[in-house]
């Protein structure tokens, strides 16, 4: 992929001549049929300046946004390089979050489809300890991890880095801002000195560069910076749904939104042909075109596509090169991209020749971050809609049930079926209109004509002990200590919650932040106030926490500490006070008894 200019997006032809391809990057041929089955066709930008250093041996320092395609950077080299397949890891990546460990734990797997020997295991806070610790007993030849699990494992004994021969610090500098500078460095010191390094960050602050410096050997220094940009003609707005429910999501916009023809982009082969058979089970024109569908089927379905045979269109990336459609009112990212230029060019399929189009996004949670580099490298925001309500969708089937009467009525074929309809209501007395709705559910399966309102959520029952937290948290307290508030920029409720961890633990907030939204899956816009006191900390954190995160964040560690997260209940002098009896206070405390001992 080629750097466009900022003010243009140039054509497939013109990406295609731009750059090396991933063959002329000396790249092994098992690899190569991966990177083809995913669907790139061309080396980004930073792939292309280095890959070849990572492949030579060479220690990297790579300056790079997230979606420039950095995670194959780095990966395809890594994989290359690894001739020894036994159980030890080979290759550790750190990742500042959970949601970037899984993802490039996900980018590793399908770079080593055709690596039947090489497994990838990601770790991170949150997760169930007794996976993690079977997939490191089976082996794993490269592990991702959050720098704090991975110093959890360390100390376990359960991770064994003494054959480690690569490791990958990605968005080295969320990772420092997130307080696990000393981690990263302990980790650093804990593997092998002899072990190819590779750094990929989007700034270089001086704790980077003292990194780079004390860990790296003579690195390759890369700096990429992306130019893309999106047409203004296109409206993009982006949907937040969890994979699960994708196709309930797009079968309701594709309900209420009017358009003429969509192009619907999917990431594997596969999924062209399973998406469009979905979509053509419920009574929509879709077909699928991918690298395995035969030139002249292809030409056939782009056809029928451009005639209106064919409304929707589910595609790969490549399959989609010099597609121009002048119909395509909309294009549905279903599927987010991993790097921003095939986004661009993605959304380039509608809004052509100075006409509007719509381009729709679904991002899932954990690919929150995939949309905030879309948005920084397209200089662009990207609005964020609702997905249309159960009340939405029966409104405009009532709408399209009496467009169609509407153009029925306009029928030439009118007089014959009036003269039946006359004929049936004279011969068996039945009413006009009873005949109509007759008609109308032959045509119509009225047991699912409207859709069903979503099932209430369950909720959990309330004990006398929730009453209690709540009142307490809610009565008067100085700022720092107040219960429930709403967050400064997000309005969300917050509470105030105390761990045991504070100023003779020597933490500061970064560590504070880092630790809980790793293991609690929380984002840093999560957090509210923290007030670190000389023996524990308060936090202001999400009111409505679930029981699952608590969990997972009552087994949280800082600094070795267990922060035995409770939600506070304000200043001593507000605490409800329990009197013990003072003989009780005298046997347990001895040296408080200030009474003089009988003569």
């Amino acid at each position: 992929m080629s750097t466009s200019p900022a003010d243009s997006v140039p054509s497939d032809d013109e990406r295609d001549v731009s750059g090396p391809s991933f063959a002329d990057l000396g790249i092994d041929d098992r690899i190569l049929r991966a990177i083809a089955d995913v669907g790139y066709e061309s080396p980004s930008p930073i792939q292309a300046a280095t890959i070849p250093p990572l492949l030579a041996g060479n220690d990297v320092v790579g300056l790079a946004q997230t979606g420039t395609g950095k995670t194959a950077a780095f990966a395809i080299p890594v994989l290359q390089g690894m001739h020894d397949t036994g159980k030890a890891p080979k290759a550790l990546v750190l990742a500042p979050t959970r949601e970037l460990a899984i993802q490039v734990a996900e980018a590793f797997g399908r770079y080593a489809t055709h690596m039947p020997g090489v497994h990838v295991l990601p770790i991170y806070g949150g997760q169930n300890y007794a996976v993690q610790l079977s997939g490191l007993r089976r082996g794993a030849q490269v592990v991702v991890g959050t720098p704090g699990r991975v110093i959890d494992h360390l100390e376990r004994g359960t991770l064994d880095l003494t054959q480690l021969q690569y490791l990958v610090l990605d968005e080295a500098d969320e990772m420092l801002k997130m307080g696990f500078q000393e981690d990263v460095e302990r980790i650093l010191r804990d593997t092998p000195a002899e072990k190819q390094v590779a750094l990929f960050s989007a700034t270089m602050p001086t704790a980077i560069r003292k990194i780079s410096k004390q860990y790296l050997k003579d690195p390759v220094e890369i700096t990429v910076k992306t130019k893309t940009s999106t047409n203004t003609n296109i409206t993009q707005r982006w949907v937040q749904v969890s994979h699960q429910r994708k196709l309930d999501a797009l079968t309701r916009i594709l309900e209420v939104e009017p358009f003429e023809a969509i192009i619907m982009f999917v990431r594997t082969k596969q999924a062209t042909e399973e998406l469009a058979e979905k979509l053509r089970a419920r009574g929509y024109s879709a077909a699928a075109i991918n690298g395995d569908i035969a030139q002249a089927q292809r030409e056939r379905t782009i056809g029928q596509l451009k005639s209106g045979v064919l409304d929707i269109l589910v595609a790969t990336d490549v399959a989609a090169r010099g597609l121009d459609v002048e119909r395509i009112s909309h294009v549905v990212n279903y599927d987010i991209p991993h790097d921003t230029e095939s986004y661009v060019h993605r959304i380039g399929r509608t809004g052509r020749a100075g006409r509007s189009g719509d381009a729709l996004l679904f991002v899932a949670p954990r690919e929150r971050r995939l949309l905030d580099a879309i948005e920084r490298a397209t200089r662009q925001s990207v609005t964020q809609m609702q997905l249309p309500s159960v009340e939405d969708v029966n409104a405009q089937r009532v709408q399209k049930f009496g467009d169609a009467i509407t153009e029925n009525l306009q029928s030439s074929n009118l007089a014959l079926f009036r003269k039946l309809i006359e004929d049936y209501e004279q011969e068996h007395d039945i009413p006009l209109v009873d005949i109509a709705a007759a008609l109308a559910v032959g045509s119509y399966d009225g047991d699912n004509f409207f859709m069903e309102p979503d099932p209430e959520p369950v909720r959990r029952e309330r004990s006398s002990r929730d009453y209690e937290d709540r009142d307490r948290d809610r009565a008067p307290r100085e700022r720092r200590d107040s219960g429930p508030s709403q967050h400064r920029q997000t309005g969300a409720e917050m509470a105030t919650y105390r761990i045991a961890v504070g100023k003779r633990h020597k933490v500061a907030p970064g560590a504070i932040v880092g630790a809980i939204a790793n293991e609690g899956g929380l984002r840093r816009s999560d957090f509210g106030h923290i007030s670190i006191r000389p023996d524990h900390s308060l936090v202001e954190l999400p009111a409505d926490l679930s029981q699952e995160t608590l969990n997972a964040l009552s087994r949280t560690r800082i600094s070795g500490q267990l922060i035995q997260l409770q939600l506070d209940s304000g200043p001593p002098g507000q605490r409800p006070l329990t009197r013990t009896p003072r003989r009780e206070f005298r046997g347990e405390n001895k040296r408080f008894d200030r009474r003089k001992p009988r003569s």
